[in-house]
């Protein structure tokens, strides 16, 4: 029996074609998707198993659950134990829940995903209004793409996007990414930062759980446009006074956390240096300690961590920083910063390279998008690839 460190290694191509081929059967079987698009579920399915399962039992395990319901084996049982019980969202029939947010719902049907905002009142910076103009103007083959809007027998606003499988925050919590797998992911990423930065458009939520992957793969999809930031849409949160209640957990920049209201698009590479250390760690793990925004303390608990990681700022170090309205200066306890070297041990120095120009408290010595897009770390990829 293959062990469970290696185990990938042994399921060959062929059984993982005829997988495909016994999931497609199912899957138009059971009704979750047409005769056309039954294939490319199948592919999904499979992909989602072979990345998440930490052995070949488990692979076999979720697989089989799809067989066997096909198969008419308690196939009622064997669907809601992979998607759930389903519901009616509109026209779109048999929605399995997939997700939930701090204002939303998303669930899946067939080839879809639709979101569904289940406030009523917007929840700043939540602005799901916003949203769905700025995905409407912006068109980028990184950006998720929105393919309609309308309003549910609830009169919630549905917002339908094309379905992916898997996430980057999935491909993180499988213990294992390879380096170019993460080339490819952090490529995309960029490249859609790099588009939205030239409009002036700050995602603010950058994060694993919003990059969208077709397959383990690629190519990667900036969703959940949320509270993003618009210089012509955002009309009641001035360039000069943004919210700070923006990013999630130990994502969240530091200028967020002491004031800084006049933050730019620095915000998103802060965030995007962060995971992408969390990527080449290995295993993966987060760079920062936080805890969910909601609980208390959990602003302090970033701070303390960032602060013990990098290092206490300076007047030298962070300039910047003496015009917030909270300045990080003479804090009760200076921490000396931890070398790159121990904070990302075994992890390619060109890799550590780009990682320590983006997790830097100055926010204009960052790199922006289209610089780290060029960075050494992506030259090694085929130009088919990008």
């Amino acid at each position: 029996m293959a062990s469970t460190s290696n185990w990938r290694s042994s399921l060959g191509a062929v059984d993982r074609y005829e997988n495909i081929n016994r999931l497609s059967k199912s899957i138009e079987a059971i009704g979750l998707s047409s005769t056309g698009t039954s294939h490319k579920s199948a592919i999904a399915a499979e992909a989602e198993a072979y990345n998440t399962s930490q052995s070949r039992e488990e692979y076999d395990a979720a697989c089989n659950t799809i067989i066997d319901a096909g198969a008419g084996q308690n196939p009622s049982s064997g669907v809601q134990d992979i998607f759930g019980p389903t519901i009616t969202i509109g026209l779109f029939e048999e929605c399995h829940h997939i997700a939930s947010g701090l204002a939303s719902e998303v669930y899946r049907c067939k080839a879809v995903a639709l979101k569904v905002i289940t406030e009523t009142h917007n929840i700043e910076p939540h602005n799901p209004g916003r949203e769905v103009k700025i995905l409407q103007q912006v068109s980028h083959k990184n950006v998720i793409k929105i393919s309609e809007t309308f309003r549910d027998q609830e009169r919630r606003l549905v917002m339908v996007f094309p379905f992916m499988p898997l996430t980057l925050a999935k491909l993180i919590g499988s213990g294992s990414i390879s380096l170019e797998a993460t080339k490819k992911c952090f490529h995309d990423l960029f490249s859609a930062l790099t588009y939205l930065h030239e409009q002036g458009i700050i995602h603010r939520d950058i994060k694993p759980s919003n990059l969208l992957l077709a397959s383990s793969s690629g190519p990667a999809y900036l969703s959940d446009f949320g509270t993003a930031w618009h210089p012509d849409l955002s009309n009641d949160e001035p360039a000069d006074h943004k919210y700070l209640e923006v990013g999630t957990t130990c994502y969240r920049a530091p200028e967020t956390l002491f004031g800084n209201r006049l933050y730019g698009t620095s915000l998103d590479m802060w965030a995007a240096g962060v995971m992408l250390a969390e990527c080449v760690r290995k295993p993966p793990k987060a760079l920062f300690e936080s805890r969910d925004t909601s609980e208390d303390g959990n602003q302090l608990g970033l701070i303390l961590s960032i602060f013990k990681t990098i290092g206490t700022p300076t007047k030298t170090t962070w300039p910047e920083a003496l015009n917030f309205s909270t300045p990080p200066f003479e804090w009760y306890q200076e921490f000396p910063r931890e070398s790159w070297d121990r904070l990302l041990p075994d992890v390619d120095e060109v890799a550590k390279d780009l990682i320590k120009k983006l997790v830097l408290y100055e926010s204009g010595n960052r790199l922006r998008a289209n610089a780290a897009l060029t960075h050494q770390f992506f030259t090694s990829m085929k130009e088919a690839e990008y």
